[in-house]
């Protein structure tokens, strides 16, 4: 019914701290020129987005879905179950149940996206690491 509500409104809440933080880190990356990394690595902010893109993305297919169902109407109140007060309640309970449960499944996949990105990151800087000393060592 409106389960995708929940999702859409994560999605509207993490794009706009994600916004902000691109923002904050675009700031901090101009007073930090100087500094050169061996490895860059992903910045929060490209990894927020990842979540955004899932979650706008499943919120719009399972809008699609309720469009194709019925539930959604392109008419006020835009979901048929909002029009009957006994089915008002049943909506609440899907978005509380289901929504809820789709919207944390979502973000722990993200999670692991994210714990997943930065082993591989250190795993990658700690070999640029060697290859660096390695060619410090040849030259002496």
């Amino acid at each position: 019914m409106a389960c995708f509500l929940v999702p859409t409104t994560e999605a509207i809440i993490t794009t706009i701290a994600q916004k902000a933080l691109a923002k904050k880190e675009a700031n901090m990356e101009i007073h930090h020129e100087g500094s050169s990394e061996i490895v860059e690595k992903t910045s929060f902010s490209r990894k927020l987005k990842w979540l955004n893109n899932m979650l706008w993305g499943g919120s719009a297919l399972l809008a699609l879905e309720h469009v194709w169902h019925g539930e959604v109407v392109p008419w006020f109140p835009f979901l048929t179950a909002a029009s009957d007060s006994s089915s008002r309640s049943e909506m609440f309970h899907e978005m509380a149940t289901v929504g809820v449960t789709m919207a944390l499944l979502v973000t722990a996949v993200w999670a692991g996206m994210v714990i997943v990105s930065s082993r591989l990151e250190k795993r990658a800087g700690k070999l640029a690491e060697v290859v660096v000393e390695e060619s410090n060592e040849e030259k002496k």
